[in-house]
């Protein structure tokens, strides 16, 4: 690897606490001590793996404050992991003294030297993985050395000092997006706004400003036309708006026509390039039937990938081509709509990554006869307007984790014909159970689909596991094994 590049700014002698020991948190503390700060690492668990993972920022010269998380600190500027509520005691006190919060990749944008690779960014309640995801892939196709980072997984901080990388594609969430007060994408793009998260944010509008907040100092952007209120926040915050749907595209915008992603947005330089084919007044981008993944929603994130990968392209020459070429070899990450096993004419889908309404309602969409698997940690958000919806869709439901019940009385209410197994155990066996339940319900034809609505942290580590053990039990049972 190349040298690094020379951050914008240094800490030296500054007092920063790093709130959260985590894998954002872990990697802010690292490049604040190399930058000469005195570093804090406060953390509310207290166990050996914490310890471990600690270690060598221990070694490097950082102070561990572990099991407790509450206490006031006295800083210069504290550096928050993003699960961690506005309303925590420690960063409550922080702001109320005047401290500054601000999140890693807030931290990461303030780092960024001139010459740094620009940020391609994408926020959204769902879909946001998988639209990065093929944004990366859409670079990589037209030579960009690009990877995805934030919220997807690699820290940011470990990619804007690299000088190997031309671009970054960036996944936002709310909660980072809330943590920043400088960060400004060169674009921006907003997917889609459904009730997640309100216990963090506290309403619906508080949630909404901070998503809105990827287009913090205007400029150019891309907006679902099909979502009222994310087309009410470009158009209240974005000079230059591009909007995208799964219809027809509308100049300066993209969407779907003749069976094929199309590019409607003037700006784009034909001489440059082969001649492109035409749907109408639009560039035929890539058909429909040539993507990786399916369903209506994931067309839609397809759509969003490459008006995003377009706009960018305005100032960066990406060609069109490119755009079909990187979501056609674009490959959906595990977890998301996944087929993990099959037999006696019954699909098992692990869709573990719908951790709301808003992304279970995608997923039941793409199936006609579902037996559902769902349950865990609503978070606050209504589940009632996803069962009315696809209630003739569920061929039964099994039930699991601590919102279980909110969810039954839906059905009971929306659905009462659905017969409706509840899991009341709360560990992971509990997946076993719901997978043999699951099992016993379904008919040739039909798909088992989990696809939770609900947060994982009742009954698993996360989503992730959540996935594994149902796709580990639907293989058992697929094979009888």
């Amino acid at each position: 690897m190349s040298a690094a590049l020379e951050p914008a700014e240094r800490y030296d002698g500054e007092r920063v606490v790093v709130a959260g020991a985590g894998i954002s948190g872990r990697a802010a503390a690292e490049v604040l001590l190399r930058l000469g700060a005195r570093v804090l690492v406060v953390d509310a668990r207290d166990d050996e793996p914490i310890r471990a993972a600690t270690a060598s920022l221990v070694a490097a010269g950082a102070e561990l404050r572990l099991g407790d998380a509450e206490s006031a600190v006295s800083a210069d500027l504290v550096v928050t992991s993003p699960g961690w509520r506005p309303d925590q005691p420690m960063l409550t006190a922080a702001k109320a003294a005047g401290i500054e919060v601000i999140g890693e990749p807030e931290l990461a944008w303030r780092l960024r030297p001139p010459n740094a690779a620009p940020w391609v960014a994408v926020t959204g309640t769902n879909g946001k993985t998988t639209t990065v995801g093929m944004v990366e892939s859409i670079l990589l196709a037209a030579g960009y050395r690009a990877v995805a980072a934030g919220n997807v997984g690699v820290p940011l901080l470990e990619t804007v000092l690299n000088p190997e990388y031309d671009v970054i594609a960036v996944e936002l969430s709310s909660f980072q997006l809330h943590w920043s007060s400088r960060l400004a994408p060169e674009v921006g793009a907003l997917l889609n706004i459904a009730e997640d998260h309100l216990d963090w944010h506290g309403s619906m509008p508080a949630y909404g400003a901070d998503k809105a907040a990827v287009w913090r100092y205007g400029g150019c952007g891309v907006y679902n036309a099909e979502d009222d209120v994310v087309t009410r926040l470009a158009l209240e915050a974005l000079d230059d708006p591009h909007p995208f749907s799964t219809g027809e595209p509308v100049s300066g915008g993209f969407g779907v026509a003749d069976g094929a992603i199309a590019d409607a947005m003037a700006g784009w330089a034909p001489e440059l390039e082969s001649e492109p084919q035409y749907v109408g007044a639009a560039i035929r981008l890539v058909d429909v039937a040539d993507l990786t993944v399916s369903g209506p929603h994931n067309i839609a994130n397809a759509v969003a990938a490459a008006a995003t990968s377009r706009v960018f392209g305005l100032q960066h020459d990406l060609p069109w081509r490119a755009v079909g070429d990187g979501l056609r070899s674009y490959r959906p990450g595990h977890h998301r709509n996944e087929v993990v096993a099959g037999g006696a004419g019954i699909t098992w889908v692990d869709d573990s990554k719908a951790t709301n309404p808003h992304a279970a309602a995608a997923s039941l969409a793409a199936y006609p006869s579902v037996v559902w698997i769902a349950g865990g940690l609503l978070k606050g958000a209504d589940v009632e307007p996803l069962v009315i919806e696809h209630a003739g869709r569920l061929r039964a439901a099994v039930l699991i984790g601590r919102d279980r019940a909110l969810i039954g009385q839906a059905l009971a209410r929306h659905a009462p014909d659905v017969p409706v197994v509840t899991i009341d155990t709360d560990d992971t066996s509990g997946m076993d159970e719901a997978v043999g339940a699951a099992a016993g319900l379904a008919l040739p034809g039909d798909t088992v689909l989990l696809a939770p609505a609900a947060a994982s942290m009742d009954m698993f580590t996360d989503y992730a596991q959540r996935g594994e053990v149902f796709a580990a039990a639907a293989r058992r049972t697929a094979t009888g094994s």
